[in-house]
């Protein structure tokens, strides 16, 4: 029997399992939809222990952040909306995930019906809709005590240390052996050593605070009814845990405002759109004008500058030490996704005065 059907069977106690296919694009975790025979579908993943060296914490987050969100949808009339957040299905033996005779570590969530995802935003109601879900999520466990959350990604967001790491990395090749892309990748690198202590500078001098955090808002962590249009979920949840609101707005807008995508074939179409970084922070900002701060708003910039940059650096690491990380399908991909990400930090640095405009707008408007 497949290691993937003998796992699906520990979380499917009733009916037979028709389908087991892989599902989804992403870059770390094996992900599978299971289908039985009554037709219902589940999520299967085996969580990769290489990134994520304590998985059983994800999955002690995810039982606190399922708790307090339950707990505020139930008293909270700020809105008439909410999101629908995956459950996590048990095991047979009673326990939210199982574990291989190989020592892999699996967890089954509920298949949400009638979404489904984008690659890249379509138009300005949709781009509108995901600062609606980000808000709403943030407005949800704005109120969640940090301390109560695992550190799932130890250095997550720790953009001084993976420019370190960086460093270390780029020490190995020799210039004489580099690509004129991978040179362009290093010297941009090493000309913005100074964006990565921004962030990290503000929350030491207690202007930006330690909240709970999705961690990772890429565009197609975002569900979507497939009648409606309306946001109607933010999955992946594997990476909540204590950090700052900025990288998770950071993380949306490099994801979603940039209509070239993060594997274009020419990077040169890679720009950062105004208009839909506009609608998604015109949205976010109306769910969370309730409790971010001035600080808050003043560094939002810095936050929508900082994460493709520090993606970038990471993708490039990744590149330089053999693709340990980020799953690849061609040689030179991760570079061509730091030079991507590099791409949109400098066209974010090119609408500097346009953005920070935006932003003073929609917060005193």
């Amino acid at each position: 029997m497949p290691i993937e059907k003998d796992i699906a069977c520990r979380f499917v106690p009733n009916g037979n399992i028709t389908a087991i296919q892989p599902y989804g694009l992403g870059l770390i975790n094996d992900t599978f939809l299971v289908t039985t025979d009554t037709g219902r579908q589940i999520i299967l993943q085996r969580i990769n222990r290489h990134v994520f060296p304590r998985p059983e914490r994800i999955m002690e987050n995810l039982r606190v952040l399922a708790e307090h969100v339950r707990q505020r949808a139930a008293t909270d009339s700020a809105s008439g909306r909410t999101l629908r957040l995956p459950e996590i299905l048990m095991a047979r033996d009673g326990r939210n995930f199982t574990i291989d005779a190989k020592g892999g570590f699996w967890r089954a969530q509920e298949f949400i019906e009638h979404t489904r995802t984008y690659d890249n935003i379509c138009n300005i109601a949709q781009a509108e809709e995901i600062g609606f879900a980000l808000g709403r999520f943030h407005a949800l466990i704005h109120d969640l005590d940090p301390v109560r959350l695992h550190q799932t990604l130890p250095g997550f967001h720790d953009a001084p240390g993976y420019f370190a790491r960086f460093l270390q990395a780029s020490a190995r090749p020799r210039q004489s052996e580099a690509s004129r892309e991978l040179l362009h990748g290093l010297s941009f690198a090493q000309g913005h050593e100074s964006l990565t202590r921004v962030l990290e500078n503000a929350r030491h001098e207690g202007k930006l605070v330690v909240r709970a955090i999705h961690g990772d808002t890429k565009l197609n962590n975002f569900l979507f009814d497939i009648q409606t249009g309306k946001a109607a979920s933010l999955i992946d949840l594997d990476t909540v845990q204590p950090g700052l609101i900025h990288y998770d707005v950071g993380d949306c807008l490099r994801s979603c405002a940039n209509p070239a995508g993060e594997s274009p074939r020419e990077i040169t179409a890679v720009h950062f759109d105004l208009s839909i970084g506009q609608a998604i922070l015109k949205n976010y900002l109306a769910e969370t004008r309730g409790f971010l701060t001035q600080h808050d708003y003043d560094y939002l910039y810095d936050a929508i500058r900082l994460i493709p940059f520090e993606l970038g650096l990471r993708f490039l690491t990744d590149h330089l030490e053999g693709n340990h990380y980020f799953k690849t399908e061609w040689a030179g991909q991760n570079l061509h996704r730091a030079l991507t990400q590099f791409r949109l930090t400098a066209s974010i640095e090119e609408h500097e005065r346009p953005i920070k405009a935006l932003i003073a707008s929609l917060v005193t408007g």
